[in-house]
């Protein structure tokens, strides 16, 4: 009894067991019988989907797989940058390390004392800026020389009157028949000699710094003690930061630099005053390699345009700077460095602002600033169909192209929507990408030249994440 109540439930679990697999594995054939509303599905797999059917049918891997809509908010967070793109000549650069320096014999100059003398008064001091003419100093005159020059000026002055006055007294009796002509030209000969060396006179004063004004007073007779020392009044370059002369023509501006005495110094002729800079023209010197040279050569033949980044630059807070041409190279190797300068012109850029009564200025450039020189040595352009006609590359920010391995993509919109359009990269560095202008992106196209990263995690998102997992948009998993 206890045995048959233990095979029954068993055998009967068995059988309809075996019923189950049967009627499982048969189920085309009596599927449309039973459920003929329903075609035959796979029973196991829970999708409903046809036997044999490819699980991927009916969804689209190709082009919308490669787009992604943004709405309007996620845009404005992104801050996307979406313009057309124009061909561009494009030059791969090396980058070269170098520093801002003066121009020698133009930038700096040194005002030195003519004469000797006592400081007593000094009418600039570093910071103020000077136009030349300006006052810098006062000097009390210590050189028996200058006195002596005074005196003979005041003398000859008084002969030469005294020579003027007996030659017309001559001329009168010549004129009156009582004087012989030959007496005349003696006197006349006596004036001119005497005028010749008044001016010589006035001349070597006026190379000691004494004033046109001074020499006329010496010249009556009056003793100059004091000396005034001016800014050096040389005519500058017509690129030079200059101020108007009341006299019509440009004067050179000039910045305090440095003072180089004291109030009651004694000072000798030919000693140095103080330091004047005009930073309005200067150079980038660049340091370089001799293997760098027959590309630096190149470029300066060619006039090629190269760009300099400046150190601790805030972006936005100076007017763009057109790229520079190289100038001159030098020929000498620096032993210790192994390397060569290469200099670059470059016009400053000033701002001014006034503080009782006086200018001052305030330099984009500085003597000193460390620089970043791309030197071009590679051009980007290949040739259209006709092998005549140049086609220009693409050029990029960095941010605006994503890489997937071997591939890499930019990104056009359309509208809310972002399409990803594999390109050919050229070439690419840590600011600049250089594409390929072969159809895969055109000149009308509105191409994202930032954030193409971020976007792409977007598109990737919506292919994971947003569809399901497998792109089974719909389907309960």
């Amino acid at each position: 009894m206890k045995l048959r109540t233990i095979i029954y439930p068993v055998v009967a679990v068995a059988v309809f067991g075996a019923l189950g697999v049967v009627g499982y594995r048969t189920r085309e054939r009596w599927w449309p019988h039973v459920f003929p509303s329903k075609p035959a599905a796979n029973a196991g797999d829970g999708h409903g989907e046809t036997a044999g059917a490819d699980p991927h049918a009916g969804h689209d891997h190709g082009p919308r797989g490669d787009r992604v809509k943004l709405s309007t908010q996620a845009q404005k967070n992104l801050g996307l940058d979406v313009d057309t793109l124009t061909p561009q000549d494009y030059w791969r650069t090396v980058l070269i390390p170098g520093a801002v320096v003066d121009r020698p014999g133009e930038s700096d100059r040194s005002v030195t004392s003519k004469v000797a003398g006592v400081v007593t008064e000094i009418k600039a001091r570093p910071g103020d800026t000077v136009k030349a003419g300006d006052p810098l100093f006062t000097l009390q005159l210590a050189s028996e020389y200058l006195q002596a020059a005074q005196t003979d000026l005041a003398k000859t002055a008084r002969e030469v009157e005294f020579a003027v006055a007996k030659r017309d007294r001559t001329a009168e009796l010549v004129k009156q028949g009582t004087q012989s002509g030959v007496v005349l030209v003696e006197e006349e000969n006596q004036v001119k000699r005497l005028t010749t060396q008044l001016q010589a006179y006035r001349r070597q004063l006026q190379v000691f710094g004494l004033s046109p004004d001074q020499v006329t007073r010496a010249e009556k007779g009056e003793v100059i003690t004091e000396l005034t020392v001016a800014a050096p009044n040389r005519v500058a370059p017509d690129s030079v930061a200059v101020s108007t002369n009341p006299n019509g023509g440009p004067a050179t501006l000039y910045e305090f630099q440095e003072l180089k005495v004291n109030l009651g110094d004694q000072v000798q002729a030919g000693q140095t005053l103080c330091l004047l800079a005009n930073h309005q023209r200067l150079f980038v010197e660049g340091r370089a390699f001799k293997s760098e040279a027959g590309a630096l050569a190149s470029a300066a033949e060619k006039k090629v345009p190269v760009k300099v980044e400046f150190a601790d630059e805030t972006p936005g807070e100076w007017p763009s700077l057109e790229p520079l041409v190289i100038h001159h190279l030098s020929n000498q190797v620096d032993p210790a460095s192994r390397t060569f300068a290469f200099y670059l012109p470059l016009e400053n850029q000033p701002r001014t602002f006034t503080r009782d009564g006086k200018t001052f200025f305030v330099w984009r450039f500085r003597p000193g600033q460390r620089v970043r020189v791309r030197v071009p040595v590679e051009r980007f352009v290949a040739l259209a169909p006709d092998g005549k006609t140049e086609v220009l590359p693409f050029v990029l920010s960095a941010g605006a192209v994503v890489r997937e391995g071997p591939e890499a993509f930019v990104f056009v919109q359309t509208g809310d929507m972002f399409v990803r359009k594999p390109v050919r990269v050229l070439y690419e560095d840590r600011t600049d990408v250089v594409i390929a202008n072969d159809g895969s992106v055109t000149e009308a196209d509105f191409v994202v030249k930032n954030q193409a990263a971020a976007i792409n995690r977007a598109l990737k998102a919506s292919q994971a994440g947003g569809e399901g997992g497998h792109g089974h948009e719909g389907h309960n998993h």
